[in-house]
């Protein structure tokens, strides 16, 4: 797709800077309108500052926000200008729109209140105040009212603020670093009213203490390349970058692009010496642990290729294994079986006739496996056990691996991988969901793949972890029921 978010011929483009991930179907934006306003109102963005706002108000040619299911997701360094930013967006929407409704939540108390002084302060400037009804604060929850009718309200999720709200049409989900399925289930029917709603997820690269889920999520499905329906920016400085004992400001300029213009060396100083190093490499680098720590990923890539086989050929009766990403995004079903040098293949294809496939969606993979009344393997407490009833029902036999035994299916999927055993054809989807995948501590002293810890989709590598488990089980009952 055309990079859409370059600003004028003098100002980079926003691919060349950050990860960007875009929706689908973009004809417009509604960029031009914001701007008009912000000439009235005396606002001038930094050119990434206006690169993601346009990607933001992109729309399809229905006029509907193309990324209004999946939101608009933002990753960057502290001391960017985020606040700035959604500042000024909203303020020039809500004058754009008279009667809109913002709700702009943070997670804790603290922040809630740093915004909301910074937001007063927006809106006594000379060219705004004139647009203002009122400025209410009280109990760390705070609200702008316009002369229109538009409001913008701020409080802190840790203090249920915004739930049993309706009719939202915008909502910004700052520290979403913090953010969890729980507070988004809560929050997003409050815009199931509103025509055209918005909604944002602004955060640095969680903490392990961080919940984390929805952001982690998020990004996942962004790099995996299969977000339609989203905005993803990512600014971050080289994971590999050294040393860690020091600032290294070239990667601050390239993990922060308001450095050194809008954010002066002192600000990158304090948060170096109140943070530390470890916090600094996620806030003030906006690097993400699993990118930091290579070690992460269980797999290596070149382990990974060392197995590779161009023309390996499963010669045994394949078995069959499906797995399902966890908002039921994208199915993987991977075969493995025997090859003719006697290792075990695993194999994945998109040719959309067999049983090996990754695709998005769920239903082509029913249709799929029902068609051909296929046996197919899949791992307990997966989102791939929400299909069950109806494979059965469609006359396939489901077999679901227990949580111990695909946990020892993990420990081993690795172990063939080290050992040469395993052979696969190289396909790129493979590739990249086996090399992502991290690791996460299970009961009796095992592990299984972390679908939050590892960097992006890991379906694929879930699917074929499953399906060879699956055929080294089948094969030891073959061998013993010729040996009987």
């Amino acid at each position: 797709m055309t990079d859409r978010s370059q600003t004028r011929p003098s100002t980079p483009l926003l691919s060349d800077r950050a990860k960007v991930a875009y929706p689908s179907g973009i004809v417009k934006t509604g960029w031009p309108e914001v701007e008009r306003q912000h000439r009235k109102l005396g606002i001038k963005f930094a050119w990434f500052q206006e690169a993601i706002s346009k990607l933001a108000l992109a729309k399809r040619e229905d006029g509907t926000y193309a990324a209004t299911v999946g939101g608009v997701v933002l990753s960057i360094p502290r001391q960017v200008g985020k606040t700035f930013m959604l500042c000024g967006l909203t303020f020039a929407l809500c004058l754009i729109f008279p009667g809109m409704t913002v709700l702009w939540t943070a997670q804790q108390l603290r922040t809630a209140k740093e915004t909301l002084r910074a937001m007063q302060g927006f809106a006594r400037r000379k060219a705004v105040k004139p647009f203002i009804a009122y400025v209410r604060v009280a109990n760390g929850e705070g609200e702008v009212g316009f002369i229109n009718g538009s409001r913008i309200l701020f409080g802190a999720r840790d203090y249920g603020f915004g739930l049993g709200m309706a009719g939202v049409d915008i909502l910004v989900f700052d520290e979403g670093q913090r953010l969890s399925d729980t507070a988004l289930d809560d929050m997003l029917p409050t815009q199931n009213r509103a025509a055209n709603p918005l909604f944002f997820i602004v955060g640095t690269p969680p903490r392990p203490t961080d919940s984390g889920e929805v952001f982690a999520r998020k990004r996942a499905e962004a790099l995996s390349g299969t977000a339609d329906d989203m905005v993803y920016v990512e600014f971050s400085a080289d994971p590999d970058l050294t040393p860690r004992e020091r600032i290294d400001w070239d990667q601050v300029a390239k993990g922060n692009p308001s450095f050194p213009e809008h954010t002066p060396k002192s600000a990158i100083l304090r948060m170096w010496k109140n943070l530390g190093a470890e916090s600094f490499w996620r806030e003030g680098y906006g690097i993400w642990d699993s990118d930091a720590n290579s070690s992460n990923a269980v797999i290596t890539k070149s382990a990974w290729s060392d197995c590779r086989a161009p023309d390996a050929e499963i010669t045994s009766r394949p078995t069959v294994a499906i797995d399902v990403s966890p908002m039921l995004t994208h199915t993987g079903i991977v075969a493995a079986g025997k090859t003719a040098d006697g290792r075990v293949g695993v194999e994945v294809t998109s040719d959309g006739e067999t049983l090996i496939d990754y695709r998005e969606g769920t239903e082509w993979a029913v249709e799929l496996l029902t068609r051909n009344r296929a046996h197919v393997w899949m791992a307990a407490g997966s989102a791939a056990e929400t299909l069950t009833d109806r494979l059965v029902a469609g006359g396939c036999r489901v077999d679901v691996m227990s949580r111990t035994d695909y946990a020892k299916a993990c420990v081993n999927f690795a172990a063939m991988v080290a050992q040469k055993r395993l052979v696969h054809r190289g396909q790129s989807e493979l590739d990249k969901h086996v090399t992502v995948g991290a690791k996460r501590s299970a009961d009796e002293g095992l592990w299984t793949w972390g679908r939050i810890k590892s960097s992006s989709d890991i379906t694929l590598l879930v699917a074929a972890t499953v399906a060879v488990a699956a055929h080294e089980r089948n094969d030891e009952y073959d061998v013993l029921e010729s040996a009987w």
